[in-house]
């Protein structure tokens, strides 16, 4: 699965990565493409978006 998700709070290449490591410490396999300029993330996974959403609020960068 695949999908995009907007995260306001993203604004410099340290939050990307610690979004990145989030994501990936659920779903190793995860590929997952930051724009923080944009505040974008880009996720293929086998793990829900739901899922995904929550470990985001969880490290403090929820997305819309």
């Amino acid at each position: 699965m695949a999908f995009q998700l907007t995260i306001p709070k993203m604004a410099c290449s340290a939050c990307a990565n610690k979004i990145i490591k989030a994501i990936q410490s659920i779903d190793p396999n995860a590929t997952v493409q930051t724009e923080p300029k944009l505040k974008l993330v880009s996720v293929a996974t086998k793990v829900s978006e739901v899922t995904i959403r929550q470990a985001l609020v969880t490290i403090g960068y929820p997305a819309i």
